[in-house]
């Protein structure tokens, strides 16, 4: 689903202007650089000079009831990182986060996006109802990158915020435009289950101490 997302406490152009100056300066081995994209891990411990921007978006209230709708029991982020989908690149091929029999799921996945998400700048597409199919697109298709019957694009205004479960078939689209999109996204995961960042042995003195209890408890940090 798309909705509103966590931008009405701090304005978008805020939010961007921290964006940016993150996915400037990284460097290391939390910046990706691949074919089509860039990409910048470990946001939470990211502070620009405006101080905090991204803790808002995954304590983000209704991204959390769908947690708990969706994994039905105590979870914790595993994810959260900056995407900047460079223009020209192709579509993706159709994918899934997690399979649908792993022992880490279920998954909840996140997207917020800087940019509008459109049909020609990149948007990603979901197949309805994929997340209780057994295969993954690989196992059944010969194109990963072609359109599938009844595939949806998740399009928005800049601020919109993206929530799917990990199992879906998805993927972006191709960014036809002559502008980057940029988007936040993340993952939750079952307490117990495997994490993509341990954020307790990544975490700085200085993000543990601004951080709220509730942050704290959904790093898995008590």
């Amino acid at each position: 689903m798309v909705i509103p997302g966590p931008v009405s406490s701090r304005p978008l152009t805020q939010l961007s202007a921290a964006y940016d100056e993150v996915m400037a300066s990284g460097a290391g081995p939390d910046l990706k650089v691949g074919s089509t994209t860039t990409r910048m891990y470990d946001l939470v411990n990211r502070r620009p000079a405006r101080g905090p921007a991204f803790d808002d978006v995954y304590t983000f209230p209704p991204l959390i009831e769908a947690c708990r709708r969706v994994i039905g029991e105590p979870f914790k982020l595993s994810s959260l990182l900056g995407r900047t989908l460079r223009p020209g690149s192709p579509a993706q091929e159709l994918h899934v986060d997690l399979a649908r029999d792993s022992p880490d799921g279920p998954m909840v996945g996140f997207i917020l996006m800087i940019d509008a998400f459109t049909s020609e700048k990149g948007a990603t597409r979901f197949v309805p109802a994929s997340h209780y199919w057994p295969d993954a697109p690989s196992d059944r298709l010969t194109d990963t990158r072609a359109s599938f019957p009844g595939e949806r694009a998740a399009c928005g205004e800049a601020g919109s915020l993206v929530i799917f479960n990990g199992a879906i078939w998805h993927g972006h689209l191709a960014n036809s435009s002559r502008e980057p999109r940029r988007s936040i996204q993340g993952y939750f995961v079952r307490r117990d289950a495997h994490s993509g960042l341990d954020f307790s042995v990544r975490m700085s003195p200085e993000t543990r101490a601004r951080l709220s209890p509730f942050a704290r408890y959904l790093l898995s940090l008590e």
